[in-house]
């Protein structure tokens, strides 16, 4: 049999192809498929000259070919049902000659900067299902012609700069089952045309313009819902509530969306994301939250007008993993049931009013990464660690701006052998989301023998600032070798800058401010390649101020109330040695019996991320008061960011096909 001439189809998905493309393949006579999907070493253009005429499906999504859609390939296409383009390198394009491949069931354009009008003739189309042209540059509105898509199932206009209304355009389309058209400048009212689409599980409006209240919904087949970062206002309908098979609840950062949380939302059995954040809701926190469910992962209520306490209902065996309750009216202390939330990773209770010592049931829970306590009335001691595995994952640590008091937390943090962070035995996080918040994330180690007890060195932003802590910084912080963010500010500690800081090579900001630090500042810190913001004002340190590297990019500023500093940093010229050394670092890495729970620098502030970043991410947190690590964003988005848009394609059928 010859092999060339029966072939139909064939794949070099993620092959890692490279040099020019091979245009040969479309010697096979018989080939019916072909997909070369993220192979971005190829390069050359598309032979359109060559296609086979009976060619159906087409992927060439990521790829650096150079596509023309002109005359000359349009006319071979004749047979094409599935034809995705995204993220590729189309050029000299007449997007109106694709309204000519009428067989066409699944069109992706996506990622491609396509500019100007979206062209009508895709209304010729009318066997398509799926339409994606998300991440361009298209203007103007959504044609007229499209209301003859009476096949279209999932249709994405998102990321582009659409304007105007779609009611006469999309109300036709009575199949549709997912809709995307977040992040346009669309600035009507929610088109009542949406309570008429009876399939319609999959509904994403964030980030436009949208004006007027949110109206009573008609219909309960929605399982997504993105009504986020817009203007809406008045109060939530109950008639969300209703939509019995809803699993993502997202209305964050409509500022004037008030009234209370009403307790019927716990009717909604299946829900696995509820993000009101950033809004202006008042009343208490529904107790039946904390049990209501036990498949919510995602419960975001942060910067809204909530008062009373903490649920103190959290059952067992529920799932959340993300607890968010920043900036509100909250008092009390810290509900204990939360340690029966074992899957949680993030949990943030900042900026409110809690009075209470230091959680340390908090500790218990094996999956929390990320702990922010910040600007309550906490007080008090923070002793060490009460068992050899305290936190151990935790990335990120901040509960400055409180009234704990006494030496700073040595052994606080220790923890795992296995967590220590090193280029050959690094965390490796494989998220999935389902849309902006759903995730789930696995977690491996290579190689790493589990020793007890040694230094928990996940730690990635510590910030113990604005607090009433004394004695001397711990010589054994060196021992953070993922450390990232380190705020100590506003503190009273005494005794040295230690030169064991000068053996984190990941630190990328350090605020050891207002503080009665003497001495020199250690010459190790000038080998900080990476450290970008620097600031120990206002202490009693002395002598030259190391030179190079980061060390020249530092304004006064950052030194500023240290009278016995001298460099061209602070325009004052050393002479010979103007002050005395350190003395001798007994910093030894093998000892590990002291360890600093420190902090990070930065004021973490949470917005909302169904507004666009992090959960919904989109975004996250203001970092260092203005300033976001960009490691930090990074991970925050990976994890929880909507712009996963490949991801979003097959989310779109997640309610009604399992997908």
């Amino acid at each position: 049999m010859n092999l060339s001439s029966s072939l139909s189809s064939l794949s070099l998905r993620d092959c890692g192809l490279q040099g020019k493309f091979p245009g040969n393949i479309f010697l096979l006579p018989n080939l019916e498929s072909l997909d070369l999907i993220f192979n971005d070493g190829l390069t050359g253009s598309f032979p359109s000259s060559n296609l086979s005429n009976v060619l159906s499906r087409l992927d060439l999504s990521n790829t650096r070919i150079s596509v023309y859609l002109e005359n000359d390939l349009i006319s071979n296409l004749k047979s094409l049902e599935y034809m995705s383009l995204s993220e590729s390198n189309i050029i000299r394009s007449d997007l109106a000659l694709l309204g000519n491949l009428t067989q066409l069931t699944y069109l992706d354009l996506s990622g491609n900067n396509f500019n100007g009008e979206i062209p009508s003739s895709f209304g010729n189309l009318i066997q398509l299902r799926s339409l994606y042209l998300y991440s361009n540059k298209f203007v103007g509105q959504v044609p007229d012609s499209w209301g003859g898509l009476i096949n279209l199932l999932d249709l994405d206009l998102s990321d582009n700069q659409l304007v105007g209304s779609v009611h006469s355009q999309i109300n036709t389309l009575s199949k549709l089952e997912s809709l995307g058209l977040s992040d346009n400048l669309f600035n009507v009212t929610i088109p009542s045309f949406l309570y008429d689409l009876p399939s319609l599980y999959y509904l994403d409006l964030h980030n436009n313009n949208l004006i007027g209240n949110i109206s009573e919904f008609q219909h309960n087949s929605l399982t997504y819902l993105d009504l986020s970062n817009n203007h809406l206002h008045g109060t939530i309908p109950s008639s969300i509530f209703k939509q019995e098979n809803l699993e993502a609840l997202i209305l964050a950062s409509n500022s004037k969306l008030t009234g209370e949380i009403s307790s019927s939302i716990c009717k909604l059995r299946f829900l696995q994301v509820l993000d009101l954040s950033n809004n202006s809701l008042s009343g208490s926190t529904p107790p039946c939250l904390g049990n209501f469910s036990n498949i919510l992962s995602v419960l975001h209520l942060g910067m809204n007008n909530l008062q009373g306490t903490i649920p103190s209902t959290f059952s067992k065996e529920n799932s959340l993993e993300y607890l968010n309750l920043n900036g509100n009216e909250l008092e009390g202390k810290i509900s204990s049931s939360i340690i029966n939330c074992t899957m949680l990773e993030v949990l943030d209770l900042g900026n409110n009013k809690i009075e209470d010592t230091f959680p340390y049931f908090l500790e218990t829970l094996p999956h929390l990464q990320i702990l922010i306590l910040k600007s309550n009335k906490l007080q008090g001691f923070v002793k060490g660690r009460t068992t050899y595995n305290s936190f151990s994952k935790l990335q990120i640590f901040d509960i400055s701006d409180n009234d704990f008091s006494g030496p700073l937390p040595t052994g606080f943090l220790n923890g795992l052998e296995a967590m220590m962070a090193s280029d050959q035995n690094m965390i490796y996080m494989n998220a999935t989301n389902y849309s902006r918040y759903v995730y789930s994330i696995e977690m491996t180690w290579k190689g790493v023998e589990i020793e007890f007890p040694k230094i928990q060195s996940t730690i990635r932003v510590l910030d113990l600032s604005n607090n009433n802590f004394t004695e001397e910084i711990p010589k054994v912080i060196g021992k953070l070798k993922a450390l990232q963010q380190l705020n100590l500010s506003y503190n009273s500690l005494t005794g040295y800058i230690q030169s064991s800081l000068g053996i984190l090579t990941n630190l990328e900001s350090l605020d050891l401010s207002s503080n009665l630090l003497t001495g020199r500042i250690p010459m190790q810190l000038g080998a900080l390649t990476f450290l970008a913001i620097l600031n120990v004002s206002h202490n009693q340190l002395e002598g030259p101020i190391p030179s190079g590297k980061q060390f020249n990019t530092f304004n006064a500023s950052s030194f500023e109330g240290n009278l016995g500093l001298c460099g061209f940093q602070v325009l004052k010229e050393c002479y010979g040695d103007e002050a005395p050394s350190l003395p001798p670092s007994s910093f030894d890495e093998g000892d590990d019996s002291t360890l600093v729970g420190d902090g990070f620098g930065w004021k973490v502030v949470t917005i909302g991320y169904g507004c666009g970043f992090v959960f919904g991410a989109a975004t996250g947190y203001v970092v260092f008061r203005t300033k976001k690590p960009s490691w930090f964003l990074r991970m925050v988005e990976d994890k929880w960011n909507l712009k996963s848009k490949k991801t979003k394609k097959n989310v779109g059928r997640y309610g009604a096909r399992g997908n």
